[in-house]
């Protein structure tokens, strides 16, 4: 069995351990390159992600022979029979203890950022890698965990020599193996894809997995806090407008969101499709395009062309920020602001999303809109469905209308949110990504 990445396999393994959902496990990678495997386990279970930060002692003369193991915690284990039987003096030991702890404390910090160590006490933890060699690092992390008060160990990988996988059911209650080839050599030979794993990767992960975990606790707050989000001031031109950006650590691109007819960065609608957005990988900008003064004259919300220069200054401020690829989610009245501006020169926008829009409010600005727009309408918006399909026929661009059944303008019924965040989710990685 070989395996193109390590998405792959993940989505892989976590299909063989879907019989642990309900035991409410913890998930653990094994960085660096566990972790890309250990996501996809953890999102298929629904399960909380960390890292399990294991670092073995090897004996000074053969690094390869561990004398024992160290785990965050305090967690410390020692094999007595090795240590004799390698001479291994006590200065020995305390020297090889104190330079693995300070690696151990490193990366931990470096993986973690600022937040904690996910609890596993009483818990049933599932360890992943994204293959096994020679075990020693399993069956320490396996040791580790248990000491740090796991109930039940459950060790993962997609590939593992059969030696190391019968060597290992001895150091885990249940070991889970998709391939086990007897002619091993090296992990990398059963992918396609087998390229290091860079730490920045591993931060990204966790962040992501964080806030997911969140967002399902009904914790919207904790879930923005987990995904990195910064309050900003944004200079749009005469005003600063207050704002928040959301940067994962590896985003591909940035969608910058519209609000239309007196709507805010607040709205629970745009926020909702912006962790949507996060999950996947992408940063957000959520800001107001008008001031609280301006904001009060309803003239001003429907002055598409202020709305579209601020939306348009906003975004080369952003450029300043990041590198990235920018896309605009728009709604109601905001999604003819971002067509205008998408039209704007020097803007540059690589993809538009509209939700119940009026593009029809954008005119004689449609025709020169060069970037890929996905026009979103609920089923029941019967109004707004011809609006759009009239700014469809003005439109010079690539253009997609799609219309989510049963839903009304503001796609308040159930799932009809989730459906317009999956189709912008698709139209943004596919149009600013690939």
């Amino acid at each position: 069995m070989h395996f193109t990445g390590r998405t792959d396999a993940g989505r892989q393994l976590a299909e063989v351990l879907k019989h642990l959902r309900a035991a409410d496990p913890v998930v653990l990678g094994l960085p660096r390159g566990g972790v890309p495997v250990a996501y996809e386990v953890a999102r298929a279970l629904g399960a909380p992600l960390d890292v399990i930060v294991v670092r073995k002692l090897g004996v000074p003369y053969h690094r390869e022979l561990g004398f024992g193991a160290i785990g965050e915690g305090g967690v410390r284990i020692i094999s007595d029979d090795i240590v004799a039987r390698g001479h291994v003096s006590r200065q020995e030991i305390e020297s090889v203890e104190r330079a693995e702890e300070a690696e151990l404390t490193r990366q931990a910090r470096t993986f973690r950022a600022d937040r904690e160590r996910v609890s596993i006490t009483g818990r049933t933890v599932v360890l992943v890698d994204d293959g096994i060699a020679t075990g020693a690092t399993a069956a320490a992390a396996c040791e580790v965990v248990r000491a740090q008060g796991a109930a039940r160990v459950v060790l993962a990988a997609p590939v593992a020599p059969p030696d190391a996988v019968a060597w290992l059911r001895g150091a885990a209650d249940e070991v889970v193996c998709l391939s086990t080839p007897r002619a091993f050599t090296a992990v990398g030979e059963w992918y396609e894809d087998f390229s290091q794993t860079p730490d920045e990767e591993v931060v990204a992960l966790l962040k992501r997995a964080a806030t997911a975990q969140a967002e399902n606790a009904g914790n919207a707050e904790e879930a923005e806090k987990a995904a990195g989000s910064d309050e900003v001031e944004v200079d749009a031109g005469l005003v600063r407008l207050a704002g928040e950006l959301t940067l994962p650590g590896d985003a591909a691109a940035v969608v910058m969101f519209a609000h239309g007819s007196g709507s805010s960065r607040h709205s629970p609608r745009n926020r909702s499709v912006a962790r949507a957005l996060n999950r996947a990988g992408l940063g957000t900008l959520l800001f107001d395009l008008l001031t609280e003064p301006e904001a009060a004259d309803r003239a001003n919300v429907f002055d598409i062309e202020i709305l579209a220069r601020r939306l348009a200054d906003a975004t080369h401020w952003l450029r300043t920020r990041t590198p990235v690829p920018i896309g605009y989610f728009g709604a109601s009245t905001g999604a003819a602001a971002a067509l205008w501006a998408a039209a704007t020169a020097g803007t540059d926008v690589g993809a538009v999303v509209s939700r119940g829009g009026r593009p029809d409010l954008a005119g004689y600005r449609l025709a020169g809109v060069r970037a890929p727009t996905l026009l979103i309408v609920g089923g029941l918006d019967t109004t707004v469905i011809e609006l759009n399909r009239q700014a469809q026929t003005e439109l010079r661009c690539e253009n997609r209308l799609e219309i989510v059944p049963g839903a009304t303008h503001l796609f308040e019924e159930p799932g009809a949110l989730d459906e317009v965040a999956a189709l912008a989710e698709d139209w943004f990685i596919r149009q600013l990504t690939e």
